[in-house]
């Protein structure tokens, strides 16, 4: 596991206030990491809604087909995650693991099967044995505290660099109510519903349709507007836990006016969260915003937006600070949405370099060069043609990448 903080870290991890209802607990399992915690217990309290948004990949693992079926009740008591091992492509051995763990949960929390809730990050392909994290959990329960939102996000990490958090709060009605959660992830990172690993609480009450509809939506403007290196995890996972315990009247549409702040504040978490993210790209120096306008569509926008920011060309002339702008033109056209090349306009670091079908005429790339030595990389393309919009962000690609994953499993 790398253990240099990526130089895109925050300074600390921040402070996460207990949310009534939610208990954390961790340890080391022994599954894959040595002298570290790699296992988390959550214990939610009774009347806690949850809604979840998991990856679409054929070959998901076994504990999201678990969480799959689990999320159509819209309670949780227990969450259980592993890391170092992604129970995933293990068959039958995959299956036993999941069903040993949450009996054992569901005992601890003294609630139902289906309101456990499970996740794993690691290998993939590799099973365990059925007891493998089920005969910890006893243990973990001892453990039990309303303060341990640090060792929770770390217990969770895999390649990852730093633990990641975020808080907000927000009013519903009279009642102040609080949003925290924790995030891991750093490679493998080109969501599809969902991301990597997230777990997200708050202390208001809110249905389970509603959770579901605010926690879709937010998804898709933070969690999926991200990508590394262009691969979509067999396990990613986002789960949103709402205990009630805030005193606000039970909402119970996700449309509801008085849901407009949280609404905002829950976004601001998952934004933080997802972002955070990309400043751990496997061997990231740079964090890049990349903003698309004019295009025919919101949806042409994002993929506009996204082809460029998986482009190994672009990424790797971000990493050696070359503004070479003739891939991000490369890019464009090749995602096959519609552009015009005399409207094309290719702005780096507000600096417009490309206008009515080439280079700007006496166009001086000093000013951008400038930009490019930065750790914030601002691109910006407008198409000129409608009004659609989107941005997305990314991180450049470096050695550092293969090193970390060509010695992954070893």
């Amino acid at each position: 596991m790398v253990t240099k903080p990526s130089p895109l870290a925050p300074l600390s991890f921040p402070v996460l206030p207990p949310i009534p209802g939610v208990r954390f607990a961790t340890m080391n399992s022994g599954i894959r990491y040595a002298g570290r915690d790699d296992l988390m217990l959550g214990v939610l309290d009774p009347g806690t809604t949850v809604a979840g948004v998991l990856t679409r990949s054929l070959t998901a693992s076994a504990p999201v087909q678990w969480c799959r079926r689990a999320l159509k009740h819209g309670k949780a008591r227990a969450i259980v995650v592993n890391s170092g091992n992604s129970n995933a492509f293990t068959g039958a051995a995959g299956d036993a693991v999941v069903t040993a763990t949450v009996r054992e949960a569901a005992q601890i929390a003294d609630c139902r099967d289906d309101e456990v809730f499970l996740a794993s990050t690691g290998v993939i392909g590799q099973p365990l044995p059925a007891d493998a994290v089920a005969r910890h959990l006893p243990g973990l329960a001892e453990r039990l505290g309303d303060d341990h939102w640090e060792a929770a996000a770390r217990a969770i990490m895999t390649t990852d660099t730093f633990a990641k958090g975020a808080t907000r709060t927000a009013r519903i009605g009279d009642a102040t109510v609080t949003i925290s959660g924790f995030a891991k992830g750093s490679g493998m990172i080109a969501p599809d519903m969902a991301t990597m690993l997230a777990f997200v609480f708050t202390d208001a009450a809110i249905s389970a349709p509603a959770l579901q509809k605010l926690l879709r939506k937010g998804a898709d403007r933070s969690f999926n507007c991200i990508t590394v290196d262009g691969d979509t995890s067999t396990s990613d996972t986002v789960l949103l836990c709402a205990t009630g315990r805030a005193g606000n009247k039970v909402i119970k549409k996700a449309g509801d006016p008085a849901l407009d702040d949280f609404r905002a504040q829950l976004d601001a978490v998952l934004l933080d969260l997802a972002q955070q993210i990309i400043r751990d790209g496997e061997g990231a120096t740079k964090f890049v915003a990349i903003t698309v306008r004019g295009a025919a569509s919101d949806a042409a926008a994002k993929r506009i937006a996204f082809s460029v920011a998986n482009s190994p060309l672009v990424k790797t002339a971000i990493a050696g600070e070359d503004a070479n702008w003739g891939r991000i033109v490369m890019a464009v056209g090749k995602s096959g949405e519609k552009a015009d090349r005399d409207q094309l306009r290719i702005s780096i670091g507000g600096t417009l370099i490309t206008d009515e079908g080439m280079a700007v005429p006496g166009y001086d790339e000093a000013p951008v060069a400038a930009h490019m030595k930065g750790q914030n990389i601002e691109i910006l393309i407008e198409l000129g043609l409608d009004d659609g919009a989107a941005t997305v962000w990314t991180c450049d690609l470096t050695h550092g990448y293969i090193d970390i994953n060509g010695s992954y499993r070893s």
